[in-house]
């Protein structure tokens, strides 16, 4: 009988112990489908707001700010929102020259630049990306700027929502208002204040394609004193500036 009982005894023990594993993987479950949720529902959210109420700030502009008072140099941080119906028409047909010229007809990716970005990556050359306006838009808004899977996975998930829930018109006045467009600068018309004394309501075809031009590198890179590889970019700019159509 002692036998039986001791049997008996170890298997309620295994029996107890597979009930608290699956009560333990059950609550895994539903916790994770939680987080899975809440992240959807939040990130969802967050982009249909900023579809009606423009972002105050970026990550990245913080993180500069910081740097710049990190060199003694101040915590700086210039920027001025304007609403796209504002800004010269110069400036968005500059962006859409220079930084992506199939960025009305493509759904967020351009596969043809990526591709051609890849292969010249891969060949050793100097490192070019093939991000279009609106990777860059989702990564300056909702994202940091270091370089991992992680953040790649992230912003091919917010490009794919702004493309879905914003107009090319929206994503496009965003992208120009948060760009970093110079030392402790952002958005175009702190911008053309900083590079020319004006607003960017009257900027002129060369002086949007300058602005524009820079972006690659708007730390180091400058539109009032362009070096000759800057200006031959911008030139280039200006020549199929009116090939392309903007949003209305």
């Amino acid at each position: 009988m002692a036998i039986k009982r001791t049997r008996t005894s170890n298997n309620r023990q295994k029996t107890n112990s597979r009930k608290t594993s699956s009560s333990y993987l059950s609550l895994l479950k539903r916790w994770t489908l939680r987080i899975v949720i809440g992240f959807f529902a939040i990130t969802i959210f967050w982009v249909i707001a900023l579809r009606f109420v423009n972002p105050p700030i970026t990550y990245l502009m913080i993180k500069r700010g910081f740097e710049w008072k990190a060199a003694g140099k101040g915590f700086k941080i210039e920027k001025k929102w304007l609403d796209y119906d504002d800004m010269s028409n110069n400036l968005k047909r500059a962006a859409i020259a220079g930084e992506d010229a199939h960025f009305m007809t493509h759904n967020g990716f351009d596969t043809k630049a990526i591709m051609e970005a890849f292969e010249k990556n891969k060949s050793g050359k100097p490192l070019r990306g093939g991000s279009t306006i609106s990777q860059q838009t989702a990564k300056n808004v909702f994202l940091w700027p270091q370089r991992s899977w992680v953040r790649k996975g992230l912003e091919t998930y917010f490009t794919f929502l702004i493309e879905l829930f914003w107009s090319k018109k929206r994503i496009l006045e965003v992208y120009l208002n948060v760009i970093e467009m110079g030392q402790g600068v952002y958005g175009a018309e702190a911008a053309a204040q900083y590079y020319f004394d004006k607003s960017a309501r009257s900027l002129t075809k060369k002086e949007a394609a300058l602005i524009i031009a820079i972006l690659p590198n708007p730390r180091k890179w400058d539109a009032r004193r362009p070096s000759r590889y800057v200006n031959s970019r911008a030139n280039s700019i200006v020549r199929y500036m009116n090939h392309y159509t903007i949003p209305e």
